[in-house]
């Protein structure tokens, strides 16, 4: 039997790794797309918007899989933490802790006699009550934690793919406003794509999703390029 037929057929969306994923890309373009638009916007040299797109992905890159990995690990240590907590109250306090799980059943509409007993039932386990205690508990399962060390690789490939797209353009050898238009359009597509995905995977409205992607890597180019326009090259 598979993990979603297990589960009535629903998709763990709560290990990180999807939302590594789709934070990833969608950091990485809209951060990279930006900041080449106000290089270009300043009217830098094609070679300075090429290096500034390629620090900006590198730099992005390793900073969104720190901060991922920095994240989870924290998230890990404090479960771990209520974990250990909660394996000394099942060990200390049997009694307690099986009419605790009692009226969590009970609450969840199973008759007090039944309750009691199925409550019984997985206190004859340590290991199973521990998992059961602490996902009726705390929402989570102790067995089944991401792993930062994933979760960091994904934002960082991930982020590296949407922020190097727009720096493209850049390396064609065109000049003037050209290869900025290139980065645009390479943005709002993979916008698109980007907003196409978070539409299937959490089931809400494909064009809803798509245009929201696409209003955000606009306005932020838009808010940069103008102020590139502003600075310029000599300040």
């Amino acid at each position: 039997m598979t993990r979603e037929e297990l589960h009535g057929g629903h998709r763990q969306v709560a290990g990180g790794l999807a939302r590594a994923a789709v934070f990833g890309i969608n950091d990485g373009l809209v951060s990279n797309v930006s900041l080449i638009l106000g290089f270009a916007g300043s009217g830098a040299d094609a070679s300075i918007v090429r290096l500034a797109g390629l620090a900006g992905a590198i730099a992005g890159g390793i900073s969104m899989a720190a901060g991922e990995w920095i994240s989870i690990s924290a998230q890990n240590e404090l479960v771990e933490r209520e974990v250990a907590v909660e394996r000394r109250e099942l060990a200390g306090n049997a009694a307690a802790e099986t009419a605790e799980l009692a009226s969590m059943y009970e609450s969840h509409g199973i008759a007090p006699d039944t309750a009691r007993a199925a409550a019984e039932d997985v206190m004859l386990s340590p290991e199973v009550a521990l998992r059961v205690h602490t996902r009726e508990e705390m929402g989570i399962d102790p067995h089944d934690l991401p792993s930062p060390f994933q979760a960091a690789a994904i934002s960082f490939v991930c982020f590296m793919f949407g922020a190097l797209l727009p720096v493209i353009p850049w390396f064609t050898g065109a000049t003037g406003f050209a290869p900025a238009a290139v980065s645009v359009a390479i943005g709002v597509v993979a916008a698109g794509f980007v907003g196409a995905a978070i539409a299937r995977f959490a089931e809400r409205s494909m064009p809803k999703s798509v245009f929201r992607q696409i209003a955000i890597v606009l306005v932020a180019c838009a808010v940069t390029y103008s102020i590139g326009e502003l600075v310029g090259v000599n300040v």
